[in-house]
C-alpha cells in the first residue's frame, strides 16, 4: 500500500476553502470606492453564490460527482480572480500616477488587503489543479504531481495518512508572494511554474509600488 496521496481515500471537507473564499470576498468588499469594483455588491454576491453552488453540486459520493461541481468551483475562482485583477489594476495605475489614496496607513492596508486576496485565489488555484483537483486527487487517479511537496519526497518524515489539503496549497501561495520564489515546495508542471511566475510577479509590482508611494508621502 503506498503513501495516501498518491492512492484512493476520502475527498477532503471544504470548511478550509469556504473560510478562505469568505475572508477573501470580505476583503474585497472592504476596499476603497477608488480601488473597488462597481456596483460594489455585483462581484461579492456573485462570489457567494457560486460558493452556495458549490455546496449544493457536491454529491455525496465521490464517484458519481457530476460536472456542475468542477464548474461551479472554477468559476468560482474565475470571479475572484478578476475581480481582484480589476481591483490592483486600478491601484497600480493610481500608483504610477501619483494619484488616488493619500493616507499612508489607508493606502498600505488597502495594498495588503489586495495581496492577501491575491494569495487566497492563487492558493484556490494551486488546490484545484494539482494533479486534476481534490476528487482527483481523492481518487489516486494522477501518479505524478503538479507540485512536490517535503512529504512526498521524504515519507519517512510524514503521516501514513498525510495527502495535500487546502491548506499546503495556501501555504505554497503565501510563500511564493513573500519570497517571490518556490520555497520547500517545487512546482513540477509547466503550468504550476508559469502560475508561480505569474503570482511572484504580481506580487511584487504590488508591494514595491505600494511601500514606495507610502513612503513618498511620509516624506
Amino acid at each position: 500500500m503506498g503513501p495516501a496521496w498518491a492512492r484512493l481515500t476520502g475527498e477532503e471537507p471544504r470548511v478550509q476553502v469556504t473560510v478562505a473564499v469568505l475572508v477573501a470576498v470580505g476583503l474585497m468588499a472592504a476596499l476603497p470606492v477608488r480601488v473597488a469594483n462597481r456596483p460594489r455588491w455585483v462581484l461579492p454576491s456573485l462570489a457567494v453564490l457560486l460558493l452556495v453552488g458549490v455546496f449544493v453540486a457536491k454529491s455525496a459520493r465521490l464517484e458519481r460527482r457530476s460536472s456542475a461541481l468542477r464548474v461551479a468551483s472554477l468559476s468560482l475562482i474565475a470571479v475572484m480572480s478578476v475581480a481582484n485583477a480589476a481591483s490592483a489594476g486600478r491601484l497600480i495605475v493610481d500608483l504610477v500616477r501619483g494619484e488616488g489614496i493619500r493616507d499612508p496607513a489607508a493606502l498600505l492596508l488597502t495594498g495588503a488587503s489586495i495581496w492577501l486576496t491575491n494569495v487566497i485565489v492563487f492558493g484556490l488555484w494551486y488546490w484545484e489543479f494539482d494533479r486534476g483537483g481534490p476528487v482527483e486527487r481523492a481518487r489516486g487517479a494522477r501518479p505524478y504531481p503538479d507540485f512536490l511537496f517535503p512529504q512526498m519526497s521524504s515519507p519517512e518524515l510524514a503521516p501514513p495518512d498525510w495527502e495535500p489539503g487546502f491548506v499546503d496549497y495556501l501555504y505554497v501561495s503565501f510563500t511564493n508572494a513573500t519570497a517571490f520564489s518556490p520555497t520547500d515546495v517545487m512546482p513540477m508542471t509547466r503550468w504550476a511554474k508559469s502560475t508561480m511566475m505569474t503570482q511572484s510577479a504580481i506580487s511584487v509590482i504590488t508591494v514595491a509600488l505600494v511601500i514606495a508611494r507610502a513612503v513618498n508621502i511620509l516624506k
